[in-house]
């Protein structure tokens, strides 16, 4: 099975450093940025394979953790998006993306594996059934039944 690979971005190091291990121990990939800046670069990358972003919210400049998840966004409108904070959770409801999860510092790695696992595992549950319905063909009949 391929890797997923996670954009990481947290501009505290030994965070930064305990969050790639745990999400290295849990099979992913990890591309570890240290500002909202860097992430952006990798997001709009050519090449870029990044399956689902962890990011914090706070870096000590522009962009912040919401501006990244926005432009993952605009790059990919499914982008799986876990956000990591220790005293922004308050903002989630009106500038997180929606979908999203927060998560509060301190946290047990778990969670952190368990939230970005389950926000890739339900996008591919909707790619999916796209992909089902896709090679279904509906009459008015079928409807008709359902209904």
């Amino acid at each position: 099975m391929e890797s997923v690979t996670i954009l990481l971005a947290e501009d505290e190091t030994l965070l930064l450093l305990d969050f790639e291990d745990a999400l290295k121990e849990a099979g992913f990939t990890v591309l570890a940025v240290t500002s909202g800046k860097k992430a952006v670069e990798h997001l709009k990358a050519a090449e870029s394979s990044i399956a689902g972003i962890v990011t914090d919210i706070r870096f000590a400049e522009s962009p912040s953790g919401w501006d990244v998840a926005r432009i993952a966004r605009e790059i990919d409108p499914e982008m799986p998006v876990v956000y990591i904070s220790g005293d922004s959770a308050p903002d989630w409801a009106s500038q997180g993306v929606p979908k999203s999860i927060m998560i509060e510092k301190p946290f047990v790695m778990s969670q952190l594996i368990v939230a970005i696992s389950q926000l890739l595992n339900d996008r591919r549950a909707g790619v999916a059934a796209l992909e089902y319905l896709g090679g279904l063909t509906f009459t008015r009949r079928h409807f008709a039944s359902v209904l």
